[in-house]
């Protein structure tokens, strides 16, 4: 597998806001918010944020250890933390295990904290983002070594927001994939359901004939708005999706 450590996220990135990169655990993550928002104070209290939204998913998963072992839909505890409800009903919706909506849910959980201190926002966490914009801004589709990477970008408008844009790829980065596809890139207002949904779609994707099918499958589940898929040298798009030339 070839995998460049966080090439992709200068895909995202805005001149006009400040970025800055943030570590817990597993939990990485490349934040964008406006510049005057930006201080020493605010990043110790992201910090704080990831670990208030790991903390219940750490403890639920010390009861349920299943929670993470399954590649197939969970029924959680009734009990269960809201974060860890969001992961499993994503999971149920693309039909696969709860565990791949967790680096949406983290990024979704995240950002809307962030977005009560800063109009602008972009939270990455492996590839899948959270966004909320004042502006039109365009985001890049890293897709490898495919011949179409980093040549295009979605145009996210602020009416659009906030919005998840996931990514998987049977080629690219660490999160399991059965497919391959160079990059599967889905939108929804959830962004842990754009995770799960992405790697559905991925896990679906094994040759350009498969392009169409999987389109239709994200079609079919309520709450996704979009889907970008690049295999080779063919992209196939579905949805409120706008792709622009990308400028590099």
């Amino acid at each position: 597998m070839d995998y460049r450590e966080r090439v992709y996220r200068q895909d995202h990135r805005q001149e006009d806001l400040v970025h800055f990169q943030l570590a817990v655990k597993e939990t990485d993550l490349d934040i964008g918010i406006r510049k005057e928002r930006f201080s020493p104070e605010l990043v110790k209290w992201v910090e704080e944020t990831m670990l208030a939204c790991r903390r219940p998913l750490e403890e639920y998963i010390l009861r349920d250890p299943g929670f993470v072992k399954s590649l197939i839909p969970y029924e959680v505890l009734p009990n269960a933390p809201v974060i860890v409800q969001t992961m499993a009903e994503a999971g149920r919706l693309a039909g696969v295990g709860p565990m791949a909506a967790v680096a949406g849910a983290v990024s979704e959980w995240v950002g809307k904290e962030i977005s009560k201190r800063s109009r602008d926002v972009i939270v990455e966490n492996g590839g899948d983002i959270f966004i909320r914009t004042s502006r039109i801004r365009r985001v890049g589709i890293f897709a490898g070594n495919s011949p179409l990477s980093n040549r295009v970008a979605l145009e996210i408008r602020p009416e659009q927001t906030p919005l998840g844009i996931c990514t998987s790829s049977g080629k690219v980065g660490h999160s399991l994939s059965f497919g391959q596809a160079d990059a599967v890139v889905v939108l929804s207002p959830s962004v842990a359901l754009a995770d799960a949904v992405a790697t559905a779609g991925g896990n679906m994707v094994k040759k350009v004939d498969d392009l169409e099918k999987t389109l239709e499958f994200a079609a079919g589940i309520e709450g996704v708005t979009g889907m970008v898929i690049i295999k080779d040298d063919r992209l196939a798009a579905w949805g409120n999706v706008k792709l622009l030339p990308n400028q590099v």
